[in-house]
């Protein structure tokens, strides 16, 4: 068996491309994510008849009165 050198030679914009595309999936796995998160989140919620709206406080609404001298 007789081994040669193999050389090759990478462009540039060869590899922006690359790293574009990289960057791509790692963005579009970040969606999905997220998105089936928020999914089993609220079917979890529903299941355990949680509300979301029960969990924050709210204050009372403020008015401004204003006197007249």
């Amino acid at each position: 068996m007789i081994i040669s050198p193999i050389s090759a030679y990478i462009d540039p914009s060869v590899m922006t491309y690359a790293i574009q595309a990289v960057a791509g999936v790692v963005i579009a796995v970040g969606a999905v994510v997220v998105v089936l998160w928020r999914k089993a989140k609220k079917k979890v919620a529903d299941k355990l008849h949680l509300e979301e709206k029960s969990i924050k406080e709210t204050e009372e609404e403020v008015q401004l009165v204003e006197e007249e001298v």
